[in-house]
């Protein structure tokens, strides 16, 4: 694999992503906009998601294709920026066409973030609607923005979290496939770089060394969490098989995030395929897999600047 000068997931023909933020409020959304429509698949592994629409790309529905995916803060209440999500897509004729209407397929998932910044404001229709109108198909910005604003990671009693936040990377293959990921780092877990080692969570309030949060995740405050993402891909796949790559893609949160998955985040991740070429859905799996970790580590390691 090698990485290309846009190395974030609009790199892929036909994919923009857009945020929204309140930078006082510390939360926002993030969306993934594939309006031609993109097969669609998503695997929830968290124990406490907050989502919308997952079960309408489960394989076997009658739904194929999203026409857009969003990324938003403020817990459940922060589904309400789906509506402009919508809105902003029926106006521009997009979406599953039912006799003379087309309805937009919009699946979401949140993370909690209410706890950061003030908790009574969360993203409504209206934020999900600017960030379509900011969606664009160059590098992604990152860092605390969109859904990312609020987000922290490390959760473990008496210690200090770092600062989460969004970030996104793509890897091509020889063959011409592309697989990239945005994702939402806001985890119970600490953050581990590729050599095992901690690069941001929870800090122990005098030495400021960083403490294994594993034997804590326990007293971790329930959904207060998760982990959200979105892996998109060139590749031609089936919804089973766009279900497997977001399947498969979770190898990588795990990897990144220690612990992961636990009873308290809400750990979910979607996949999108364009159907530009031929490929390997086991491939685009691995390789989901690579691109959700780097892109959890840059998050972090964007976050702290």
């Amino acid at each position: 694999m090698s990485l290309a000068p846009n190395d974030t997931i609009t790199a892929i023909p036909g994919i923009r992503v857009g945020h929204a933020t309140d930078a006082r409020a510390a939360t926002g959304c993030t969306v993934v906009l594939c309006e031609a429509g993109a097969v669609a698949g998503v695997d929830v592994r968290g124990s406490a998601p907050g989502t919308r629409e997952t079960d309408a790309i489960r394989p076997g529905r009658l739904v194929r294709e999203a026409h857009g995916i969003l990324l938003t803060g403020g817990s459940a209440f922060g589904l309400d920026a789906a509506g402009g999500v919508m809105r902003y897509l029926e106006e521009r004729g997009v979406g599953y066409a039912v006799g003379s209407a087309r309805v937009p397929i919009v699946p979401a998932a949140v993370i909690f973030d209410l706890g950061v910044g003030d908790g009574a404001t969360r993203p409504d229709a209206t934020m999900g609607y600017a960030a379509c109108q900011a969606a664009a198909t160059g590098p992604v910005p990152v860092g605390r923005v969109g859904a990312g604003a609020g987000a922290t990671v490390g959760k473990a009693r008496g210690c200090v979290s770092s600062p989460g936040g969004v970030r996104s990377a793509v890897a091509f293959e020889g063959s011409g496939l592309i697989v990239g990921a945005v994702v939402v780092v806001n985890a119970v877990g600490n953050v581990l770089g590729p050599d095992g080692v901690v690069v941001a969570g929870a800090r122990d309030t005098e030495s400021g060394a960083f403490v294994d949060v594993t034997p804590h995740a326990a007293a971790a405050a329930a959904g207060a969490n998760t982990t959200i993402g979105v892996v998109a891909t060139n590749a031609t796949l089936d919804p089973a098989e766009a279900a497997r790559v977001a399947y498969m893609a979770h190898d990588g949160l795990a990897r990144a995030i220690r612990p992961a998955h636990t009873l308290y985040d809400g750990d979910t991740l979607f996949a999108l395929a364009t159907g530009a070429v031929a490929a390997d859905a086991n491939l685009a799996g691995i390789i989901a897999a690579d691109v959700v970790a780097a892109a959890i580590v840059r998050a972090v390691e964007t976050a702290a600047v």
